[in-house]
């Protein structure tokens, strides 16, 4: 309850939200701040990538001199938006940008291929874009090629960083970025950020920013407190503070005086105040040139004026969430969002970019925690009310053009349609699809992209069941503890999606095995968490051509050949791992909701805490005791087997709708009007007939006083 009443005080939170909060471990003031805010000025800055400055470099040589550059992705939809995003951005900034994505066949990643390829084109700079990192040999080639290789990306990296230009990923060991699961997609936003920062006046400059204020030794003297921080491309590098007595210290004595001792522009608020401060201090014995930036602050944050540092950190936001924040965090704050502010393209352009993020961060499957929160809510944003011709006609045509989006409806109907072009081997459509510049052009696209998806379906309905049954014998002959299956008539583009089904199915980590050729196999592992699956591929890594991926999710090709010395290896590995619980979860409880609380205004709760994703699932409510109204089978011709419920619950002063997927065999026969129920449930906005209305979705359901805690689990 501390945690709570915590919440409840310092934020304003209402109990059930501080409640939730609590629950999920989200009460520490840096954490808390990704949910409550949603402003880009949040996240973190790109230029803590200790390569960032390299690459901003690099590719201001490269427009200088007009060359040509190359930007290279991956076929998903992660690949296809980081590719989208970086090349519709650097032909604004006017350089001569290309594209390229593994097509049909082709293998992730750089290629001596690739590389011929572009010499060929006189391409001098290729940037990458979701991969990369395990390219070591292909890096060294295109340096004997006159070809420069900036990399970013998001996977593991190998035992050897390729010896790049720059290496932009926060999974390198190196590397000192304060957040590791980014998307490919934010790892590229956070490039565009920093090559736009670097066309303006303030790239590389460094300053320091000064504060003082009085103070009282313990003697009781009075003191005079100075802070000051040094800054390089709005990053902190060094701070310092120091309390003089005054006619104490000897001048040469400070250390404060050492640290401002330099050829950096001092910045403060008010010079004439620290000015002031400062004579006291050292008794008018020493002159610092101080520059004033209240005046020009003022230009973009007006509520700056007439307000001391002070003031103004008792309103401040941006400070609120750090328990330690002093008066000079609240002058970086300022300094920092004036810059931004200042800049045309960072102020009015780039947030337009994160359309595009949403859709990689989310079909990634990334953490939805830390800044990827702030840069999905973004997007989110920027998706309802998107100007690219190609989605608008895709969100047209999944019924959700002019709605409030949701992770759901992206996840579910937009990114399985982008996806479904890399899996059939042609990722430049639906690339095009998101570069294109007309309606009718993204009329074209969107078609093409949606019959590559509907063919997808249809195989991956015909792959589903010829794997099943291998699949439940492969389970069974490891113990429950993996599983692997072969099939020659699989699409390599499936075995993914097909890997993540079977995951689902069995509960355990499982990999499909499809044929590229006669000599080639490709395969997809995908683990529910207890598996690492970057590190199991390792220990087999000299069976492959190439393998990687994340610690849920990889893949891999080699020689056909190998496959049987890969079985018997992997079998020993198998023998070492725990066997699964295959039996049904417990269903989850966030919070149990009286009647008098379960009202439509829920529903901002509810969308307080979007994005929903991995590590942050939807919000399950319980109401206990209410009453069914009336009962609904909804039977699913196109779909053997999906029939579901649709439930109408009486609860408090409001009658609900509620939908239970695949529910027809739950509830037929066993609920009829006027039961009374226990219900866990999920709510959410659904738009019927463009009416929008609120909906439950039910997780489970049981007659009223069936002992809950047989089968259910309130988290504490």
């Amino acid at each position: 309850m501390e945690h709570v009443r915590s919440l409840h005080e310092h934020f304003g939170l209402d109990y059930i939200t501080a409640t939730l909060l609590t629950r999920r471990d989200i009460h520490e003031r840096e954490a808390l701040k990704y949910y409550l805010e949603s402003e880009l000025s949040y996240a973190h800055n790109p230029f803590e990538f200790i390569d960032m400055e390299q690459a901003v470099e690099r590719i201001q040589m490269a427009g200088e001199e007009h060359e040509k550059v190359l930007v290279y992705g991956d076929r998903d939809v992660d690949g296809i938006t980081s590719t989208a995003l970086v090349c519709e951005s650097l032909q604004f900034f006017g350089l001569d940008v290309s594209w390229r994505l593994p097509e049909g066949d082709e293998p992730y990643g750089l290629t001596p291929a690739l590389m011929d390829e572009a010499k060929a084109g006189d391409v001098t700079l290729i940037i990458t874009v979701d991969c990369g990192i395990s390219n070591s040999d292909e890096v060294d080639y295109a340096s004997q090629l006159g070809i420069d290789v900036i990399i970013t990306d998001h996977h593991i990296a190998g035992d050897y960083i390729p010896d790049a230009v720059a290496v932009i990923d926060p999974k390198v060991p190196e590397c000192e970025y304060p957040f590791a699961h980014l998307a490919g997609c934010g790892v590229a936003a956070k490039l565009v950020w920093a090559v736009a920062f670097g066309m303006s006046e303030f790239f590389q400059q460094e300053v320091i920013l000064l504060h003082c204020y009085p103070g009282n030794s313990e003697s009781g003297k009075e003191t005079v407190i100075i802070e000051a921080v040094k800054m390089r491309n709005l990053k902190e590098t060094e701070r310092m503070v120091e309390e003089i007595v005054p006619g104490v210290l000897e001048v040469h004595q400070s250390r404060i005086l050492g640290f401002l001792n330099c050829a950096l522009p001092i910045l403060t608020l008010d010079a004439e105040t620290e000015k002031l401060l400062l004579d006291k201090a050292f008794m008018g014995s020493v002159d610092i040139h101080l520059g004033e930036l209240r005046s020009v602050i003022q230009q973009t944050i007006p509520q700056v004026k007439g307000q001391s540092l002070f003031s103004l950190k008792q309103v401040s936001k941006a400070v609120r969430y750090s328990q330690y924040a002093s008066e000079l965090d609240v002058l970086i704050s300022l300094f920092r969002h004036h810059v931004t502010q200042s800049i045309p393209y960072l102020r009015d352009e780039y947030s337009s970019l994160f359309d595009l993020v949403a859709l990689g961060t989310i079909a990634d499957l990334m953490p939805m925690a830390d800044e990827n929160r702030i840069m999905v809510k973004q997007g989110l944003k920027e998706l309802s009310r998107t100007k690219r011709p190609g989605l608008i006609v895709l969100l047209n045509q999944q019924n959700l053009l002019g709605k409030q989006l949701a992770t759901t409806d992206v996840g579910w109907r937009i990114t399985p349609v982008i996806n479904a072009s890399g899996r059939m081997g042609e990722p430049s459509l639906a690339l095009r699809l998101l570069l294109c510049k007309t309606m009718e052009e993204a009329e074209g696209y969107a078609q093409q992209v949606l019959s590559l998806n509907r063919k997808r379906q249809k195989i991956g309905e015909e792959s589903w069941n010829s794997l099943l049954p291998k699949a439940r014998v492969s389970c069974e002959e490891n113990d429950n503890k993996f599983l692997v299956v072969e099939d020659a008539q699989v699409n390599r583009g499936l075995t993914g999606i097909m890997a993540s089904r079977l995951m689902k199915q069995f509960n355990v980590p499982a990999m499909v095995i499809a044929h590229i050729d006669s000599d080639r196999v490709t395969g997809s592992i995908r683990s529910p968490g207890e598996l690492d699956v970057r590190d199991f591929l390792s220990s087999f890594e000299d069976l492959f051509y190439d393998y990687g991926g994340h610690r849920c999710a990889g893949g891999f090709s080699m020689n056909r050949k190998n496959l049987s010395l890969l079985a018997s290896r992997m079998k020993e590995s198998i023998g070492h791992l725990e066997e699964v619980d295959t039996l049904e979860e417990d269903v989850s409880i966030d919070i149990e909701l009286p009647q008098q609380y379960m009202t439509p205004d829920i529903i901002r709760l509810v969308e307080l805490f979007e994005p929903y994703g991995e590590g942050n699932p939807p919000i399950h409510f319980l109401m206990s005791k209410a009453v069914i109204e009336e009962v609904k089978i909804l039977n699913n011709s196109r779909s053997q087997g999906e029939n579901h419920a649709k439930l109408t619950i009486s609860y408090g002063s409001y009658k609900w709708p509620a939908l239970m997927w695949n529910g027809a065999e739950e509830v037929s026969g066993k609920y009829k009007s006027g039961d009374e129920i226990d219900m866990v449930f999920r709510m959410g906005r659904n738009y019927f007939r463009n009416q929008e209305s609120l909906q439950l979705t039910v997780v489970d359901i049981r007659k009223y006083r069936t002992p809950l805690d047989a089968i259910m689990r309130v988290n504490e």
